[in-house]
């Protein structure tokens, strides 16, 4: 079966270039030329694939990923010309599954889509993990607490993930920074303690909770009675 990719580019001739670069690989591809659309044809579940510019009309690609990852997990590559490193953290926490800055050799692309593709082939989607009245769907990348949806940013939901995924055990600070963070860490950071907080003032403190306990000396864990 054929890999289904949408563009959502309103640079009709880069995604044209783009489209014809796809199709000689053997993609199969759809566009959308702003941001509206280009989120309803997302939200379809038809394609592997969305390759997102973040410049675009009607709504900008940033808010784009924000709502569509409110119902799906399929994978986004963010493709634009902003290269701050604030863009590209605020794309990766949003939801991407990476970012490539425009001009970019095709051959770039390609294998990014391949290592995207290829790790999401890897980790099949997992059944919704629950701590009390708090539900976290990994394959919508979707949390609720008592019917109503929380936005995290993709830090926030990974760290809750991993939390979840190990409720009742007591998790270092070590072990979150390697699992969440994805390195081992050798020296002092209050990384995980921001995130924790962030996680505290989204859930705890708004739908009054007690989801995570801090384990004084070693760490934090979910437990449903909290």
């Amino acid at each position: 079966m054929s890999i289904k990719v949408l563009i959502v580019e309103d640079e009709e001739k880069f995604a044209r270039f783009v489209e014809m670069e796809l199709n000689y690989e053997g993609y199969k591809v759809d566009k959308a030329f702003d941001g509206r659309t280009g989120l309803e044809m997302a939200q379809t579940g038809e394609y592997d694939l969305v390759l997102l510019d973040i410049m675009l009309p009607g709504l900008n690609g940033m808010e784009v990923l924000r709502r569509l990852r409110r119902t799906a997990s399929v994978p986004v590559i963010m493709l634009t010309a902003r290269d701050t490193v604030v863009d590209k953290v605020s794309g990766l926490d949003s939801g991407a599954d990476d970012y490539i800055t425009k001009p970019f050799a095709i051959e770039e692309l390609l294998a990014r889509i391949r290592i995207v593709l290829r790790q999401r082939s890897q980790h099949p989607e997992h059944p919704v993990l629950k701590a009390g009245e708090l539900c976290l769907d990994p394959g919508r990348r979707q949390v609720t607490v008592k019917d109503s949806y929380v936005e995290l940013t993709k830090r926030e939901f990974d760290l809750l993930q991993y939390l979840l995924e190990n409720k009742g055990l007591v998790l270092s600070r070590e072990q979150l920074l390697e699992k969440v963070w994805g390195f081992d860490f050798g020296g002092e950071t209050n990384a995980v303690d921001v995130y924790i907080r962030f996680l505290r003032s989204k859930i705890d403190e708004v739908f009054d909770l007690k989801l995570i306990s801090t384990v004084r000396g070693v760490g934090y864990v979910i437990r449903d009675e909290n």
